[in-house]
């Protein structure tokens, strides 16, 4: 570390020892990620009207997840560490502007291309979520920070849960297009909204430039143990997650069931009180209880892939499994977070872009994988996916649980 790091480190400290995030601006931090991270959701529960529309196969609809969630990961490498350079209030501003663009690109688009072209925008812009969840972290006291962390990382599950719940209801009311729409109007809104809420903190001045700041993402991997391990559990627990949230729509919409989009997003609810549930994981890690957490919340995902295959025979099965599933994956999360935030104060934007690469390949990885296996096994082979990447999950945790 250079003599400007660890300045930059000591002031970090320094501020956060003496710093309370007030629950006000904290909740505010959740609503706008919360906002963000829905933006790259949405799509889900409108696979089938896409695939309609845009005249995509189903086994091959799953790609506009993909890409969302591969430029994602490229947002995250190149545009969340500049919350350790640049102003992150002004930097945070301007993303927002920037989707706002991007969601009027999709809500108008006229082509497949335009439409992929457009998530992928949004994509690569969404990473706002995690320069938000880095600066409350920077700016929460060290013996808040799990809870702070816990606090705005449930505005990001409860963002994605309720995506659906939005999407569905407004497709029905006035069309796919207008779920985009609205979401940029928003965007602007919150955009202004922070602009006069955030705090202006200035930064010291270091000596990383713009390259060395991407390679030191890069380095973070082999110095860090704690990176490494978490980082995949992030990702099996997130493959497993979009595994359920991807595929979902499909037998829902279809025969018997044939639900319509507000129906489908309505399970984004159930989903939702599993995560709020969920919050107080950051509390636990604040305790020292975090591969407790995590221990426990692998085998409830492990678990909840039973309930969901018995769909066919009870919607309350799948609600259930929801349930447990979501809660699940958000305490791992959470306490994921919390660990490695804890590592390195001056490079804690660095340490999410590196942990949440690990999350943007899960996804997109459980996103095609699930459509394929739908397509070739239907809903149990998707259940039977889904359990088998949770258990190496756990499997991986009870391995590596002495080690960090």
């Amino acid at each position: 570390m250079t003599n400007l790091s660890k300045a930059a480190a000591a002031e970090d400290d320094g501020i956060a020892s003496g710093s309370s995030v007030s629950r006000k601006l904290a909740l505010l931090f959740a609503a706008t990620c919360g906002l963000a991270v829905a933006n790259i959701y949405y799509a889900q529960p409108l696979l089938d009207v896409l695939s309609k529309e845009f005249a995509m196969a189903n086994s091959t609809i799953g790609i506009i997840t993909t890409a969302t969630q591969i430029c994602y990961a490229l947002g995250l490498l190149l545009l969340v560490p500049l919350g350790d350079l640049l102003n992150q209030r002004r930097l945070i501003v301007g993303q927002m502007l920037l989707s706002v663009a991007a969601l009027v690109v999709v809500g108008t688009a006229s082509s497949a291309a335009v439409l992929i072209a457009g998530i992928a925008a949004v994509g690569l812009l969404a990473v706002i979520v995690q320069t938000i969840v880095a600066f409350a972290a920077t700016l929460a006291a060290p013996s808040e920070r799990g809870r702070v962390i816990g606090l705005v990382t449930s505005g990001v599950v409860i963002g994605i849960l309720l995506a659906r719940t939005v999407a569905g209801i407004l497709t029905d009311l006035a069309g796919w297009r207008s779920v985009y729409l609205a979401s940029a109007a928003m965007t602007l809104l919150m955009a202004s909204i922070l602009l006069r809420a955030l705090p202006n903190r200035s930064r010291v001045i270091t000596d990383l430039t713009y390259s060395h700041l991407i390679r030191s993402v890069i380095l973070l991997f082999a110095q860090e143990k704690v990176l490494r391990v978490r980082g995949v559990l992030g990702l099996l627990i997130f493959a497993a997650f979009s595994i359920l949230w991807t595929s979902l729509v499909l037998p829902l919409s279809s025969p018997p069931f044939s639900l319509s989009h507000s129906a489908i997003g309505a399970f984004g609810l159930a989903g939702a009180a599993g995560a709020l549930a969920a919050a107080g994981a950051g509390r636990l890690a604040d305790r020292g209880l975090g591969q407790r957490t995590t221990g426990w919340a692998l085998f409830l995902l492990l678990a909840s892939w039973l309930p969901m295959s018995l769909m066919s025979q009870t919607l309350w099965g799948l609600i259930v499994g929801v349930i447990l599933l979501d809660f699940a994956v958000q305490a791992v999360h959470v306490t994921n977070q919390s660990l490695i935030l804890s590592v390195r104060p001056e490079a804690r934007s660095r340490l999410t872009a590196a942990y949440m690469m690990f999350y943007s390949f899960g996804s997109a990885a459980g996103a095609i994988a699930a459509t394929l296996t739908y397509s070739h096994a239907g809903w149990i082979g998707v259940c039977w996916l889904g359990a088998l990447v949770s258990a190496v999950a756990l499997l991986f945790w009870i391995r590596t649980r002495r080690i960090v």
